[in-house]
C-alpha cells in the first residue's frame, strides 16, 4: 500500500473515532433530560417515566464509553501500543448499547431517534476498524506505531477537533427535530456551554499547526534574551 493512502487511511480512522467518541457523550448528556424527568416532556415522551431506572442507566454506561472513546483517541493519534484494541473494544460496547437503547425506545414510545444516528455512525467507525485490521492495510498504516512525521498526528488531531467543534456549536439544528417539546428546543437547552465548549475545540484545532511555528519562536526568544542578558544588554 503507498505511503500517502496510508497515512490518509489512518487520519480518516482517527477522525471518526473522534467524532464517534463526541456523538457518543453526547447522547448520554442528552439522555439526562428524559432520565430525569421524562413526564415532563408530555406525549409518548412521558411513556419514558416508569422505565427511567432503564435511562439512567443507558447516561451513565454511554457517558463512560465516550469517555473511554476519547481515551481510545488520544492514544491512537500518539500510535500508542494496544490502542487500536481499546478503540475496537469502545466502538462494539457503542455499538451494543446503542441497539438496546434503539429497542427500548421503539418498544417504549414508539421512536428512538437521534440515537439511532449516532449508532450509525459508531457502526460506520466500527466497519472501518475492522477493514484496517486486514494484514496488507495493517501494515501500511501502523495503527499503533508512533509515525516519524510528527505533521500527522497533529493534523488528524486538528481536523478532530474542529470537525467535532462544529458539531457542538450546530447541535441545536441537527439534533433540534427530535428535542423539541412545548416548542422549545431542548437541544439548545446549554447554548453558551456548548458555544464555549464548541469555539474552544475549533480554536485549539485551528492553533494546533501552528504550535511547531511558537515553540520554535519560543526558543528563539529565549535564547536572545539568554545571550543578551549574558552580555549584560539587559
Amino acid at each position: 500500500m503507498k505511503n500517502g493512502f496510508s497515512k490518509f487511511l489512518r487520519v480518516v480512522a482517527i477522525v471518526l473515532m473522534g467524532l464517534t467518541a463526541v456523538l457518543t457523550i453526547f447522547a448520554g448528556a442528552g439522555t439526562t433530560c428524559v432520565a430525569l424527568a421524562a413526564e415532563k416532556f408530555g406525549g409518548k415522551m412521558a411513556l419514558i417515566a416508569p422505565y427511567k431506572w432503564l435511562y439512567i442507566l443507558f447516561v451513565l454506561v454511554t457517558l463512560a464509553i465516550g469517555v473511554v472513546g476519547v481515551r481510545a483517541l488520544v492514544q491512537l493519534i500518539k500510535g500508542h501500543p494496544g490502542s487500536y484494541r481499546l478503540a475496537l473494544i469502545t466502538l462494539i460496547a457503542g455499538t451494543v448499547v446503542g441497539i438496546i437503547h434503539i429497542t427500548a425506545s421503539r418498544l417504549i414510545r414508539g421512536a428512538s431517534m437521534p440515537v439511532d444516528a449516532i449508532v450509525y455512525v459508531t457502526v460506520l467507525t466500527l466497519i472501518v476498524f475492522l477493514i484496517l485490521r486486514i494484514p496488507s492495510i495493517w501494515e501500511g498504516v501502523g495503527l499503533e506505531k508512533p509515525v516519524d512525521n510528527k505533521n500527522l498526528p497533529r493534523s488528524a488531531a486538528a481536523i478532530t477537533l474542529v470537525l467535532s467543534g462544529l458539531l457542538t456549536l450546530t447541535v441545536q439544528y441537527w439534533a433540534g427535530p427530535t428535542h423539541i417539546f412545548g416548542g422549545v428546543n431542548y437541544a439548545d437547552a446549554w447554548h453558551h456551554q456548548l458555544a464555549i465548549v464548541g469555539w474552544g475545540m475549533i480554536v485549539l484545532g485551528l492553533g494546533l499547526p501552528a504550535l511547531p511555528v511558537i515553540r520554535r519562536g519560543l526558543h528563539q526568544l529565549a535564547a536572545s534574551l539568554s545571550s543578551r542578558l549574558a552580555k549584560g544588554q539587559l
